[in-house]
């Protein structure tokens, strides 16, 4: 657990996926174990639980609640669990935040609001709506890939006055936007793209919240301490060891696919994916294969 304010929730978390049985039924015993070996095994100061990665549009809220309570159960008294309760439904974001307090996390994650496109007002009263729910700390996910909308700059300004909007989940890749957010703003920025993991970190991100993560936790934080620590050539060193990873999880296609398909090659918890997501065709996983060994991953 983590008490740095400037590092809220810590240095190396991932965006963690929601095992499923063969049946597609929740895998709640899954769901503890890999927590269990992302943190003990993995280095993760904390995880993120039904974001993107988790499959949380396919997931119904008593499912995610579910997970929500078994992954606290396994890891919370030595990790940062957060909860990802963000939707397009400002009420229903709500809800899932009040639920997700009840149940025990340490923070929330909370999505621009995808699909119904809200101007720049309504991204600032859902946001704020969603923190004065609860007492518990917020980070913004900013993916404008899937939300469309960004959050503009003078919107996070608007947001950082808030007490409990501590945090970013950069997805946006836009460097001008968090060099201007950075220097007007106390926000901690976490990357939220694998492959801007170093440019961030170098910019003044103070962590990231990862996919690859699931594979690569120690050299994830080993790539923040050489930034913290000022040296930059064994930074990039760490990030070029690194690319192959990236690419083979998030480059050739979906990355919840992909690190699906790489935890069940490594008999982790994993499973199917739920519809309309689909399992990495047998090409996919023969060249994630070829990826992740020129990554120093053998599957």
């Amino acid at each position: 657990m983590t008490t740095d304010p400037a590092r809220p929730f810590g240095r190396v978390l991932t965006a963690m996926v929601t095992p499923f049985a063969e049946d597609g039924s929740i895998d709640l015993s899954g769901a503890q174990e890999l927590a269990a070996h992302l943190v003990d095994r993995q280095a993760h100061d904390g995880l993120v639980v039904m974001g993107t990665t988790g499959e949380s549009p396919t997931v119904s809220d008593g499912e995610q609640h579910a997970v929500l309570e078994a992954v606290v159960d396994a890891v919370g008294d030595r990790a940062v669990v957060i909860a990802g309760v963000g939707t397009n439904d400002t009420a229903h974001s709500i809800e899932n935040a009040q639920a997700a307090a009840r149940l025990g996390v340490d923070g929330l994650l909370v999505v621009t609001p995808y699909y119904n496109r809200p101007p720049q007002a309504g991204l600032l009263r859902h946001f704020t709506s969603v923190a004065d729910a609860t007492d518990l700390p917020v980070m913004l996910y900013d993916i404008p890939p899937r939300s469309i909308v960004p959050i503009e700059v003078e919107t996070l300004v608007r947001l950082a006055e808030h007490p409990r909007i501590v945090a970013v989940k950069d997805a946006k890749g836009n460097l001008g936007d968090v060099a201007w957010t950075l220097a007007r703003t106390d926000l901690a920025y976490y990357s939220g793209d694998d492959i801007m993991n170093l440019p961030l970190l170098a910019m003044g991100a103070v962590g990231v919240v990862s996919v690859v993560g699931h594979l690569v936790g120690p050299r994830l934080a080993e790539l923040v301490a050489a930034v913290e620590s000022g040296d930059l050539p064994r930074a990039r060193a760490i990030n070029e060891s690194l690319l192959p990873v990236y690419k083979g999880v998030m480059g050739g296609g979906h990355g919840a696919i992909m690190i699906k398909a790489a935890l069940r090659e490594l008999t982790l918890p994993a499973g199917p994916m739920r519809p309309p997501l689909v399992d990495a065709t047998p090409e996919q996983v023969a060249q994630l294969r070829l990826d992740l060994a020129a990554g120093g991953i053998a599957l």
